[in-house]
């Protein structure tokens, strides 16, 4: 748990980007860990359900679900099983993003769940009152992104920094040991640095990096100013 929680952290986020699929989640997650080993910094990502089990078998650096349903084993057509997942290497995975929006009594349920097979748990939230919320179910990381800055490439460190910044003061009243990241518009060693000056311990991230020219490159430049 302590080498997947090392912070400062950067998770990728793949989506569902042709960019991101197949052969080249592939070569984004090599690139990434090429990253990681470079800098020391930890990274880890999250591509789709279907290049799960491949690229946790071929990366070296932690691999994360996009999302996982709270069922159990049996007739749930269509949904991603926290068992599946597990059996396919995953270290964690990101809960209630704001494309896969949950009710609260599910994301206790699959921080529970997390939590009784050591998977890490990252809960995305939209502004510092739903942050407030789920940081008493006690997940491993709040990732705050208030979803109109998403994709947008403006930074909420930038655009709406006290939202991290309430975040940060919420979670830490509330539960200390629930750490921070911010999310939505990051790209830049700036926006990285900027990020973790308003309190959070690392970024989550997308399309700044998958859509770059050079991914491997833009990686570098977003840890390069810590």
């Amino acid at each position: 748990m302590k080498s997947i929680t090392k912070t400062p952290i950067v998770i990728l986020n793949f989506k569902t980007y042709l960019e991101s699929s197949g052969e080249n989640a592939l070569r984004l997650a090599q690139a990434c860990e090429n990253v990681a080993k470079e800098t020391g910094i930890n990274i880890a990502v999250a591509p789709q359900h279907m290049d799960l089990y491949r690229i946790a078998q071929e990366v070296d650096i932690p691999v994360f679900a996009q999302h996982l349903d709270p069922i159990t084993p049996g007739g749930h057509t269509g949904s991603a099983l926290l068992e599946c997942a597990l059996d396919a290497g995953v270290a964690g995975t990101l809960i209630n993003h704001s494309e896969k929006r949950m009710i609260l009594a599910d994301i206790d349920e699959m921080v529970q769940r997390t939590a009784q097979n050591d998977l890490v748990s990252v809960v995305c939230t939209n502004n510092i009152n739903t942050s407030t919320a789920v940081t008493s179910l006690g997940p491993d990381f709040v990732a705050v992104e208030p979803p109109e800055l998403i994709g947008s490439g403006i930074p909420v460190s930038q655009a709406e920094p006290e939202v991290v910044e309430g975040t940060v003061a919420a979670v830490q009243k509330i539960n200390p040991g629930v750490k921070v990241l911010c999310g939505a518009g990051i790209s830049t060693g700036d926006d990285m640095k900027a990020a973790l000056d308003l309190g959070s311990v690392g970024v989550l991230l997308a399309s700044g990096i998958i859509l770059a020219e050079n991914p491997e490159k833009a990686l570098l430049d977003l840890v390069s100013k810590i």
